[in-house]
């Protein structure tokens, strides 16, 4: 990839790659971590909002007190669009609403825009990607979480000749997930509240992670970067090991893959709760296909597992570094002006379903909460029904009744079409019809 190599051309030449972060939580702070041991690349301002929580953040991570005095600290995200030596700029607010604007602005002054948030990305990074290409700048996904890297797995099987028959993720899935809350998270995580408050965990988030929604969000963006499609009811979440990738992961097969080319996420427990051999829960994969006779009797000749028919295979990672990974994305948004993946198109959508039996005038607690989570849908399937994003299902009005298992529509919510994240999301579905 030779990113290296390039960013210590730019250290020589005395022109350090210059970055702007945004929210210093758990991916920023990873991420700040590395900083001190990448030559040639720098963070020179930091908008957080709280300036003091981030410099704790930097100090905890191992910068020292010179580092910090040198990075401008700021409560506002606009001081650092308006910072000219700022080059790339990251968005890890985890706030889907802000992220969109913050790219936004991003884009505006001219400055190449890693979107850690993903959230945000979903509800209408096909329309920034589009107007940071127009700007002449990059929209990029993160490197080191799960979709970028599941877009490189793509991209190595496509330009090897393979067709590409899934790509996705692991975790760990029970059907009963959906229903969880902030409430009955730790139960199965297998934490007490009191244990994950030692810990400094936020429940809505993890739960977020496990009744789905995290999931969901993900393969979206894989679809709408990829070109892969979603599955037309929602993830399956097939239970599969390592060594079945190829196996399980077959067009056809009945409850893990509806198509060739899609993405799923499979289980790292079977549902009876019993463990997964060789379970995949923090990695990702692709499984693709021989093209002709000959490249099937390759696979044979080099020891590739495959399928009984001896034409479709597997490549997995078995974990991701999240944050600790996110410089591949910064130096080849810098050096390259090439994304690690970036939305094409609106390929799938993540739609607000009820968890329970919500009533009318109940008000939506967001990703995460007790009352929606987030099921990934075709985009075509969700702008016929009007899905309610899941990224816009926060402190929002029902105004009539939601059946358990349903999915939220924009006609259900009382939801002000003024609102700029509301507005970007509008544009995004006119500027592209699924």
């Amino acid at each position: 990839m030779n990113l290296y190599r390039l960013l210590q051309q730019r250290l020589e030449a005395g022109r350090p790659v210059r970055v702007g972060l945004i929210g210093a939580g758990k991916f920023g702070s990873m991420f700040l971590s590395q900083v001190p041991t990448t030559p040639g690349l720098q963070v020179a301002m930091i908008a957080d909002l709280s300036p003091d929580r981030a410099r704790t953040a930097c100090r905890g991570v191992g910068w020292d007190a010179a580092r910090i005095e040198a990075t401008r600290f700021t409560d506002d995200a606009a001081d650092l669009f308006a910072a000219p030596e700022i080059e790339v700029v990251v968005e890890a607010t985890g706030h889907a609403p802000a992220g969109l604007s913050h790219a936004r602005q991003a884009i505006a002054a001219g400055k190449h825009i890693v979107m850690v948030n993903v959230e945000a990305d979903v509800l209408a990074g096909p329309l920034l990607a589009r107007e940071a290409e127009a700007a002449g700048v990059v929209y990029s996904l993160a490197y080191g979480d799960q979709p970028a890297l599941i877009c490189e797995m793509v991209d190595w099987a496509r330009a090897c000749g393979f067709r590409v028959i899934a790509a996705g993720k692991g975790t760990k899935y029970m059907p009963e997930y959906h229903a969880s809350t902030p409430e009955t998270v730790w139960g199965y995580y297998g934490l007490t509240a009191e244990q994950a408050r030692i810990g400094g965990m936020n429940p809505q988030m993890f739960n977020s992670f496990l009744d789905g929604t995290k999931s969901g969000i993900e393969m979206a963006a894989v679809a709408n970067a990829t070109g892969l499609t979603p599955p037309p009811d929602g993830l399956a979440f097939p239970p599969c090991g390592t060594h079945e990738l190829a196996d399980v992961l077959r067009f056809g097969n009945a409850g893990a893959l509806h198509h060739a080319g899609q993405v799923e996420v499979i289980s790292s427990v079977h549902r009876d709760g019993s463990p997964v051999q060789n379970d995949l829960r923090w990695g990702v994969f692709v499984a693709f296909e021989a093209p002709n006779d000959y490249a099937v009797r390759c696979f044979q000749e080099y020891g590739v597992v495959t399928d009984p028919s001896g034409r479709i295979s597997a490549l997995y990672r078995p974990f991701h570094l999240i944050g600790l990974e996110l410089n591949v994305s910064v130096l080849s948004a810098a050096l390259r002006r090439e994304p690690t993946g970036a939305p094409t198109g609106f390929r799938g959508d993540v739609v607000s379903t009820a968890k329970r039996d919500l009533r009318a005038g109940e008000v939506l607690d967001g990703e995460g909460g007790a009352c929606v989570w987030g099921k990934l849908f075709p985009a075509a399937d969700s702008l016929r029904l009007g899905g309610l994003p899941i990224g816009l299902a926060n402190r929002v009005p029902l105004v009539r009744d939601v059946k358990a298992g349903q999915p939220v529509t924009w006609a259900d919510v009382r939801i002000d079409a003024t609102d700029d994240a509301v507005r970007i999301r509008r544009a995004m579905e006119a500027a592209f019809p699924a």
